[in-house]
C-alpha cells in the first residue's frame, strides 16, 4: 500500500530512459528543481483543483512531438497547438472534488532512493 505523504517527507522523481530531451533540458535548467515543480503543483491545483492526474491525462501523449533534441529557449519554443487544444478540451471536462483519499499502498523503496537520503 502507498504511504500517505507528510509535510517534510522525501519523495523521489526518475526519469524514463527515453525521456524527451525537452523534458531533461527543462530539468537541468532549474536551480531549484522541488521548488520548480512545487510551483507547477500548485498551479494545476489553482485551474484544476486536487485530482489524480491519471484519470485526466492521456497516457500517450504528444505534447512535445517533434522535439530535435536540439537545445531551445523560451523564445523559439512553438507550443504544439493540437496538443493545446486536446488539453483545453480534457480541461473542459465535469470537474469533481475529490475529498475521499486514495487507499495507502506500500510504496516501493529502490536503491536510488535510499543513497539519495543518505
Amino acid at each position: 500500500m502507498k504511504k500517505t505523504k507528510l509535510p517534510g517527507d522525501n519523495i523521489s522523481l526518475k526519469t524514463k530512459k527515453n525521456e524527451d530531451p525537452l523534458v531533461m533540458q527543462w530539468l537541468n535548467s532549474q536551480t531549484n528543481l522541488m521548488d520548480s515543480l512545487r510551483y507547477l503543483v500548485e498551479s494545476e491545483i489553482a485551474q484544476n483543483g486536487v485530482r489524480n492526474l491519471q484519470a485526466f491525462v492521456p497516457m500517450e501523449r504528444n505534447l512535445l512531438q517533434g522535439s530535435s533534441g536540439l537545445p531551445r529557449t523560451e523564445g523559439d519554443f512553438s507550443p504544439n497547438t493540437a496538443a493545446l487544444a486536446q488539453m483545453a478540451a480534457a480541461s473542459e471536462a465535469p470537474r469533481e472534488a475529490v475529498s475521499v483519499p486514495e487507499p495507502v499502498v506500500e510504496e516501493e523503496i529502490d536503491d536510488d532512493d535510499i543513497e539519495a537520503w543518505s
